[in-house]
């Protein structure tokens, strides 16, 4: 039974906390210094609202990016956007962002040459103008509202499943669903052109513009959040374009998204309360590597 090892009836010999030793005590008995091990929240993070609402920044403005990236679809499924245009202005930011990024990167090493980043372009590019024709048929046999709802649902799984913490370079399954829900989009539109303007305008999108962002997040801390506000700006703006309700529903989800949920945080974290002692699991602080090699 489970006391204090004082009182009447207390056993003569000391209980010890080993396990390899008979004792006559029960196998769940503690004595009374069970709970002078006991700690409060000893590993508890103290947020700051602020620099939460800095870090919530990268989720919006990925939220954002869907917006801007659907925005282009739309307009180019309406005619109203030439496909030619866009691929100028995607080849014009992709110029300017890698360039960019080799400033940001300053004297790092390099684990990639140019002439290799220039040949994986040239390859992706090549092959997708190629198949494009291939990719506006694929979904011919699919019905539109199947295809907008695998289109969005692989968006939304894009959005779950991005790696927040370390957007550099994307995580597998988020940039698969983000391409997939691409192609899916892509091929209701036109013409072959469209296709292939629309799935250079997804890799610019999901797959390049993480990267930069990532770098300006660590090497230029003060650009970080003018590149955020910029780009839920044109999501918000791009959608109201086309949804006056939906970009007032997107500027909703957004404040809540980067200054109502940093609110919580703070708030509930003084109720936190965590106990840690003697039950806890054992932690091996040993460093074994030696037993490795």
């Amino acid at each position: 039974m489970m006391g204090a090892d004082s009182g009447p009836g207390a056993p003569a010999v000391p209980w010890r906390k080993v396990l390899y030793e008979r004792q006559p005590f029960p196998d769940n008995y503690v004595d009374c210094r069970f709970l002078e091990e006991l700690r409060r929240n000893i590993r508890v993070r103290q947020y700051r609202y602020w620099a939460v609402v800095r870090e919530t920044g990268l989720i919006a403005q990925q939220v954002s990016c869907v917006a801007v990236f659907l925005t282009l679809w739309s307009y180019m499924e309406q005619g109203d956007l030439e496909p030619s245009l866009v691929l100028w202005v995607c080849l014009g930011c992709a110029l300017l962002g890698y360039g960019l990024y080799e400033i940001l990167g300053g004297a790092c090493v390099r684990e990639r040459t140019r002439l290799a980043d220039l040949q994986s372009a040239t390859i992706f590019l090549a092959f997708t103008f190629g198949f494009s024709p291939v990719l506006k048929t694929l979904t011919e046999s699919v019905s539109t509202d199947t295809v907008y709802a695998m289109s969005a649902v692989m968006l939304l799984a894009h959005l779950v499943s991005f790696p927040y913490a370390q957007p550099s370079p994307p995580g597998s399954l988020s940039l698969n669903a983000a391409l997939f829900g691409s192609v899916c989009l892509a091929s209701r539109l036109p013409g072959a052109l469209h296709t292939f303007t629309m799935l250079s305008c997804a890799l610019l999108v999901f797959a390049l513009w993480p990267c930069l962002l990532h770098r300006m997040r660590d090497k230029a801390e003060w650009s970080f959040p003018w590149a955020a506000v910029l780009v839920c700006l044109a999501g918000v703006g791009g959608l109201g374009s086309l949804w006056p309700e939906g970009a007032l529903l997107l500027s909703l989800a957004l404040l809540t998204l980067t200054l109502l949920c940093p609110l919580l945080l703070v708030l509930l974290q003084r109720h936190k309360d965590n106990i840690h002692g003697p039950w806890d699991e054992a932690e091996i602080r040993e460093d074994l590597s030696r037993f490795l090699n």
